[in-house]
């Protein structure tokens, strides 16, 4: 801790730059306080405008305890769109408060994000898609694609230098944010896009890297993620669903539970009424895209998938009712399309690869979430004339900085293999395996964390796999 300071008092005289901090109270969602520091540093809104406005970017650092030396551990959250403040507030504030027992932790938050949402507007567009009629799923692409275009018009308008919301960009402000610390060295924390981040920082600004511990990983080439992974993941759901004989019973096969009733929306979709929450009701036509986007928001966790499985069977016997409550909890009332700018900005620039867009195209047709697990890509591809950082950006990195990945077996949203590829190139790659677990494991046990701090002490963590336990597949919500 000392150090970080007096190096903040160096870059003080030398950069030019205070190290501008208030004191605050943090507040968890739980009420648990801490004492904490909230900062602010000023970049560029796109360094490759020279005209490009200034934004500002912030965070919150959590001073370490007594006795910690190491560099800044920045936590870089998911999305993209996650806030790494909100992320501190929420059911990883316990999480927070144990890595401060290696350096200060520092809930950063992206640019376009929580204290560095400098008040971007969110885009309503004009564009609507019906609730009550057939659409198909290339015409609610190119709903989404007219949507997107719109926006850029409108956030243009608005004064947003948009091309800056690139994950190069954010790079460039962890770098500034280790300047503004006066720090020689960070450690990234990141889950799911955080992940992407890191990987895009190990190749951009490897020696300003210290360490770097990762969760539920997304290659630089993985925005887009394959649709046979997902049916892979199917797989292994239904080998944890078989060790439970009850749910064993109840859903012997999965993945033909999916398609029967998928292949049924298709060709007679359902009129169903969903209530709001005001008690009245609305007429929504239920069809195989929406049961495919309740694949794909529902299959992160084993607890979700437990929802998941409720709705497609009670869908499979004619019984509307928990679909109904899933429409009415997740997706809210009718309104046109909108957007939000960063995540938008961040995907479309992230992209895809042609070789590996040739297989998503070959896929999707089998894929059980059909060509919704990461919706609107690729289907957005190319609304933006040039903004695509290339594959040279899409290229794995490779080093011998020191990475930690935890990887969870029942992880929906990013997969086993995939994320040990996206790593491959790096020399000093300790992966863990969390049998069971899903893409929000690091409040999996207890488990997790020793790992997590034999890393950061620069241990061996003592295993390859960590066993987490299965939530009872036969437990519904509601």
């Amino acid at each position: 801790m000392k150090s970080t300071l007096l190096a903040g008092l160096a870059c003080l005289l030398v950069c030019g730059t205070a190290w501008a901090e208030d004191p605050i109270t943090f507040e968890a969602q739980s009420g648990e306080t801490v004492a904490a520091f909230q900062g602010q540093f000023e970049v560029p809104e796109h360094r490759g405008n020279p005209d490009s406005r200034m934004i500002s970017i912030g965070y919150v650092r959590f001073p370490a305890l007594d006795g910690a030396d190491g560099p800044p551990i920045v936590y870089l959250a998911g999305g993209p769109g996650g806030s790494g403040t909100g992320t501190a507030q929420g059911r990883r504030f316990d999480l927070f408060m144990q890595m401060r027992a290696h350096g200060d932790v520092i809930a950063f938050d992206q640019r376009g994000t929580g204290l560095s949402s400098n008040d971007l507007p969110r885009c309503q567009s004009s564009v609507s898609v019906s609730e009550t009629e057939p659409v198909s799923d290339a015409a609610y692409a190119a709903a989404y694609r007219a949507a997107i275009a719109e926006c850029y018009g409108f956030w243009q308008s608005e004064g947003v230098d948009i091309e800056g919301y690139t994950t190069r960009e954010s790079v460039a402000d962890i770098s500034a944010l280790r300047a503004h610390l006066g720090a020689d060295h960070v450690t990234l924390w990141g889950i799911s896009y955080g992940s992407h981040l890191a990987m895009a920082a190990l190749k951009d600004i490897p020696d300003e890297i210290d360490r770097v511990v990762i969760a539920s990983a997304e290659g630089l080439d993985q925005t887009v993620k394959l649709p046979a992974e997902t049916n892979a993941y199917i797989a292994r759901l239904q080998e944890a669903v078989n060790t439970q004989p009850e749910a064993a019973a109840a859903y012997p096969d999965i993945a033909g539970l999916m398609r029967r009733v998928q292949d049924r929306l298709h060709t007679d979709p359902m009129m169903i009424d969903v209530r709001l929450r005001d008690g009245s009701s609305r007429p929504f036509l239920l069809q195989r895209r929406h049961a495919q986007q309740m694949v794909s928001g529902l299959i992160a966790d084993p607890e979700s998938a437990v929802w998941l499985l409720g709705a497609y069977a009670s869908l499979d016997r004619g019984e509307t009712e928990f679909a109904s409550q899933l429409i009415a909890r997740f997706m809210g009332a009718p309104s046109t399309i909108g957007l939000n700018p960063m995540s938008t900005a961040m995907d479309l620039a992230s992209g895809i690869s042609d070789e590996r867009l040739a297989l998503y195209q070959s896929q999707v047709g089998e894929g059980l979430a059909g060509g919704y697990l990461n919706f609107p890509m690729p289907q957005a591809l190319g609304v933006w004339p040039g903004f695509d950082l290339g594959d040279e950006f899409r290229r794995a990195p490779d080093g011998d900085t020191p990475v930690l990945l935890l990887t969870g077996t029942l992880d929906g949203r990013t997969y086993v293999q995939p994320q040990a590829d996206a790593l491959a190139g790096m020399d000093n790659l300790t992966q863990v395996i969390v049998r069971n677990s899903g893409h929000n494991l690091f409040m999996e046990n207890d488990q997790v964390h020793t790992v997590i701090h034999r890393f950061m002490r620069d241990e061996p963590v003592g295993t390859d796999v960590i066993e987490a336990e299965l939530p009872d597949f036969m437990e519904l919500p509601f």
